[in-house]
Formats: structure tokens, sequence, C-alpha cells
């Protein structure tokens, strides 16, 4: 399996491409002249930057540090490596680090749950051999960083609808509360 490691990474953040209502959300891993891009989806980009959060406001230290703003665009050229389809995320304690890992596809099926099954599919064997996935070591400065810049991107999509909560387009929505007219 085909792993990026970046320990730790000049810059990890995550950006979008395209007009709200159309983005696409990249995730980005960048260290000296290697650069690896992630697409993923919106909910993941959120729910990534709250639980590092949790994890920080449980386990780090750093609470009265301030780091630096990253507010540079992503890195070009913007082309993904492969669509994100799990992540997960650890605490490293001896090292006081945070480890993101991100996976190309779901870990497939090895078979029924037998316990004296020893033989594993070769479908099984050349699905795992194909993935790829991109492994983030953060400082806790590097993280909290990432956890700013990933709450204020998500938070700047198409403004919800004040009467059902859904995203207005510039062109205004039809609106279940309001019988499916438009507003």
């Amino acid at each position: 399996m085909p792993v990026h490691d970046f320990d730790p990474p000049e810059r990890f953040v995550v950006g979008t491409v395209g007009p709200p209502g159309q983005r696409t959300f990249f995730l980005q891993a960048l260290s000296g002249r290697r650069l690896v891009s992630m697409s993923c989806e919106k909910e993941q980009v959120q729910i990534l930057a709250d639980r590092v959060n949790d994890v920080l406001d449980q386990f780090a230290d750093d609470a009265a540090t301030a780091s630096p703003e990253d507010n540079d665009p992503l890195a070009t050229p913007i082309e993904d490596e492969f669509r994100v389809a799990t992540l997960s995320l650890a605490w490293d304690p001896t090292r006081a680090v945070v480890v993101i890992e991100a996976f190309d596809a779901d870990i497939p099926e090895a078979g029924d749950d037998d316990e004296e099954a020893t033989d594993v599919p070769e479908e099984f064997l050349e699905s795992m051999a194909s993935r790829q996935s991109v492994r983030v070591v953060l400082s806790p400065l590097q993280a909290r960083s990432f956890v700013r810049r990933a709450r204020a991107l998500v938070s700047s999509g198409r403004p919800p609808c004040p009467f059902c909560g859904g995203p207005l387009d510039p062109t205004g929505h039809i609106c279940p509360r309001s019988n499916g007219y438009k507003r």
C-alpha cells in the first residue's frame, strides 16, 4: 500500500476550488517539493476539524499559545491523488502530536467471520495493495491552525435560508416553508 508520510509537513491545509454551492474541498500536505492533494467532502472537513479540536482540548497544553494563520491559497497544481473515503485521527502521547491518516477507499470485507478461516481472499489482498493513504503528523500549533482554517472555510459557504435553513443560491431557492415559492 503506497503511504505518503509527512512527519511533520511544512504545510497541511484545507482549501476549495469553485464557487459556493459547487465547491470541491481539498486536503493538501506539503513537505519540500513533495505535494499531495486529496479531494474530500465538506462534511469530512467539518467533522475532522471538530474532532481535532476535541483531541487538542483533551490532551494538548497549547491553549494560551497562538499560531500564525495560513491564509495562502492551495499550492498548485491542484490535482487530487485520490478521493478521501476514510479518515483516522490519533494522539501520540509520547511525542505530543496529532496524527491524521486519510485513505482512498474503505477497507474491503475479508470474508465471513469464521475464526478458523485463515485463507485471505486474493481480491482482498489486491485491493489492499492498491490502496493509497496519507499520514500527517501535526504539532498542536499546526493542528489548531488547521482547525481555524477548516472552520472558516466550511462556514464561508452559501448562507442559510432564514425560513428553512437550507442553503441559499445567488438566485434564491424554492423554500419548502414558503409553500414552494421562490424568495
